[in-house]
């Protein structure tokens, strides 16, 4: 049994995940309760407190042997101070996140966007195991990024690296605003919620399409469409990978990673959604910064969160 154990909090605006992982990244025991959100933010923290001390408790280990706890948060964030500046989805405004919950439990505490732990999650334990220069994509209701460099998450000077949802890739001609307030983000095509936009654009323009069976559509029957061949469903598909792979042609010579790692619900669309995005990557990418680099799929699943926040300590 480890000495040290490291404690990752995934905080949601409807659960708050809890896990111990051992200094190999190795997720040992898992805890999940409600956020209460509804509550404001001083409530939120104590309940973060809360369950990370149960967590605890209810292991085979000792508070003493906890020797890190960090917590991936979702917002814009100062992180060197500490500070959630702005959560959406919480409503949170200004909040000193690190402070109230180093008080509350008496150990160092590190925070980041969730994002970017999700990002260290895969590059410490998951399908960037070993491999010090990885970027990472999580595409879901919209489109989240985190990028390593040797071993450790890029924030950034104000800890904003790694957006790459926000990443205009969209000629004028083309582009919608994101809700960032920017024109032809990434986001507006190649998340969930710009996928469902396209395929209701289609529909209301009376394009022959088996979308138009669905009283709601979502990016699932999209992709269901796509690999039955559905022409427009296709196009849609082929349209959002497009765009992630001309971002990851962007970042090939910007950063120079050798994995690029793609999580979150959209990228479970497999083969039909990679391989275009392989093909674009190769395309627009010079020889020298694309030889030897794989897109592949993340494999930590909804763990990605504890476990990179866990990791802050260690990485």
């Amino acid at each position: 049994m480890s000495d040290q154990i490291y404690i990752g909090v995934d905080l949601g605006g409807t659960n708050i995940k809890v896990g111990i992982c051992d200094e190999q990244g190795k997720l040992l025991q898992t805890f999940e309760g409600p956020t209460g959100a509804e509550n404001g933010s001083d409530f939120v923290i104590e309940r973060i407190a809360q369950y990370v001390r149960q967590i605890v408790e209810e292991s085979p280990f000792e508070w003493e042997q906890v020797a890190g706890i960090g917590a991936g948060l979702a917002g814009f964030m100062d992180i060197p101070e500490g500070f959630v500046k702005f959560s959406p989805n919480l409503q949170w405004h200004n909040v000193p996140a690190k402070k109230m919950l180093e008080g509350f439990l008496g150990k160092t505490v590190k925070i980041d966007n969730d994002a970017n732990v999700a990002a260290l999650g895969e590059a410490w334990a998951g399908s960037g195991a070993g491999i010090p220069n990885v970027v990472c994509y999580t595409l879901g209701t919209g489109v989240g990024g985190g990028i390593i460099i040797n071993g450790k998450i890029y924030q950034g000077s104000s800890g904003m690296a790694g957006e790459l949802g926000h990443m205009s890739v969209v000629p004028d001609i083309e582009a919608i605003q994101c809700g960032c307030g920017q024109m032809g983000c990434l986001e507006t095509v190649s998340s969930a919620t710009g996928i469902v936009r396209m395929a209701n654009e289609a529909v209301e323009r009376g394009e022959k399409t088996s979308l138009a069976l669905h009283e709601k559509i979502e990016a699932k029957h999209v992709f269901d469409a796509a690999k039955s061949g559905d022409e427009v469903s296709l196009r849609i598909v082929n349209r959002a990978a497009y765009y992630i792979g001309r971002s990851m042609a962007a970042m090939a010579v910007i950063i120079n990673p050798k994995r690029f790692i793609l999580g979150g619900g959209v990228s479970k669309a497999g083969e039909i959604l990679f391989q275009p995005i392989r093909e674009t990557f190769k395309k627009y990418t010079p020889e020298t910064a694309s030889e030897g680099v794989e897109i592949v799929a993340a494999t930590l699943g909804n763990d990605a969160g504890i476990v990179g926040a866990a990791g802050l300590n260690l990485r």
